[in-house]
């Protein structure tokens, strides 16, 4: 009987930063599809606030195919070539997105038709390469590193963020619609560059790519069907129950963000631009609680500071104390310390997502080996739905208690309510699953006495 289990990988902090540059570029690509375009299509061609919506709506729907495509990268046996040609898709969408945007000002329809087209390859583009970066970084990264490891790699990502907003916006002035499209070709182009360069190589090295003798092994065995695998990997208890916590949290999570501003403004009559530093202030406050789990649960602190799940359990806790607390300041009104509460409430989300992402990566290397790829697809695909209802969720429920209620401010304070409920449901879920402990025994299936790794070595005979 041949199993068909790879090695556990060492990749180095070195490696790991490459890796991060992949993230980056992701960001760099994704950020004009969803920031610059949609100002765009708004201020400029003065379209519907609508259509930018549903089009980034549209680009996180297509995502729910992260499971196909981690699937196939697990079949495959290497991860590079999914993410270099994810990459490739993300960016021939984003020149798309850009090249539709500019058709909107001449052919709205036709512009249109191709944006939906363009969006939808980023969201096949993003799949591809982001789950298949996250198996990858799953496998290849020492557990004691994986929260570190995480917060650098989040990190990077953001950096792609604001370094592409700062170059991008100095590049566009004077703008017309041919700089924008030359200027998202130049973007994409060395974002596709970058991240093929930062991760050629880096299986070999980790030493991941399977002997010769292996890869016969999976070549001379029988090709299993994704609907079968999604099935297995969904009767894994822990699999199952973290998809759940993934989807409760991000939805918790992504709803408060579209209405933050506008309840700052309502309630406490802040100016836009100080609406916009307020937001500022809070993004602040994620990076902040990073940095504090990947220093509290990384390899020097051994566990005395806490494990990853502990931290993802207090993060939600203080994420529903803080949300909490404007609830209050709906109530309180402009005397309330509304800066630093939003602090409180980026630390707190910074600290359970970077928590939940290293056990992410923690978890996708258990149960039956080689279906890192399918789990990390599983769970990017709740991430991805939850963020796509989430904004609607959180504007909808917005709207119907101003409706319902008098006062905005009350509104206000019923909907924060609802999502410190929802992160408690969060904590309840993480504490349950005892993330960040490392498995006594491996997943054993709903319903069936074989254990998954015994399924899979039965398979590969």
């Amino acid at each position: 009987m041949t199993s068909m289990a790879q090695p556990q990988g060492t990749l180095g902090w070195g490696g790991v930063v490459r890796l991060g540059l992949v993230q980056a570029s992701i960001g760099a690509i994704v950020v004009l599809a969803t920031s610059t375009l949609n100002r765009v299509m708004v201020v400029e061609l003065a379209l519907p606030a609508l259509l930018p919506g549903v089009l980034v709506a549209l680009h996180y729907v297509v995502q729910l195919l992260r499971p196909r495509m981690g699937f196939g990268s697990d079949v495959g046996g290497r991860r590079t070539p999914w993410i270099v040609g994810g990459m490739g898709v993300l960016a021939l969408g984003g020149v798309g997105a850009a090249a539709a945007t500019a058709w909107m000002a001449s052919a709205p329809a036709a512009g249109i038709a191709l944006a939906v087209v363009s969006f939808a390859a980023i969201g096949i583009g993003v799949s591809a390469s982001g789950t298949s970066l996250l198996a990858l970084l799953a496998r290849a990264v020492p557990a004691e590193r994986r929260a570190p490891a995480a917060t650098l790699v989040w990190i990077m990502m953001i950096a792609g963020f604001a370094v592409t907003a700062t170059v991008v916006g100095r590049m566009l002035d004077p703008y017309s619609h041919l700089r924008l499209v030359q200027v998202t070709a130049i973007v994409a182009l060395a974002a596709f560059i970058l991240a093929a360069l930062a991760v050629r190589g880096v299986e070999r090295r980790a030493g991941l790519l399977p002997a010769s003798s292996a890869a016969a092994t999976v070549e001379a065995a029988p090709r299993p069907r994704f609907a079968e695998v999604l099935a297995d990997v969904w009767r894994e208890d822990t699999a199952r129950r973290f998809t759940i916590f993934i989807f409760v949290s991000m939805l918790a999570f992504s709803a408060q963000d579209l209405i933050l501003e506008p309840f700052a403004g309502a309630v406490f009559g802040l100016t836009p631009g100080q609406t916009t530093s307020l937001s500022g202030i809070q993004h602040g406050g994620v990076l902040v609680g990073m940095l504090l789990v990947a220093a509290a649960a990384g390899p020097w602190a051994r566990g005395r500071l806490g494990t990853m799940g502990a931290w993802a359990v207090g993060g939600c806790v203080a994420s529903a104390l803080a949300i909490g607390g404007l609830a209050a300041a709906s109530l309180a009104g402009p005397g309330w310390p509304l800066a630093a509460n939003v602090f409180v409430l980026g630390a707190a989300n910074g600290a359970f997502s970077i928590a939940a992402i290293g056990s992410m990566m923690q978890f996708a290397g258990q149960g039956a080996q080689r279906r890192e790829g399918i789990r990390m697809g599983l769970w990017g695909a709740a991430q991805a739905l939850a963020f796509a209802v989430g904004g609607i969720v959180g504007t909808a429920s917005s709207d119907l208690a101003q409706a319902w209620l008098s006062s905005r401010a009350d509104a206000y304070a019923l909907v924060f309510v609802l999502e410190g409920a929802l992160f408690l449901l969060s904590a309840r879920l993480a504490a349950g699953l005892g993330m960040g402990r490392p498995a006594a025994a491996p997943w054993v299936d709903a319903g069936t006495s074989m254990t998954a790794d015994a399924r899979v070595a039965t398979e590969a005979r």
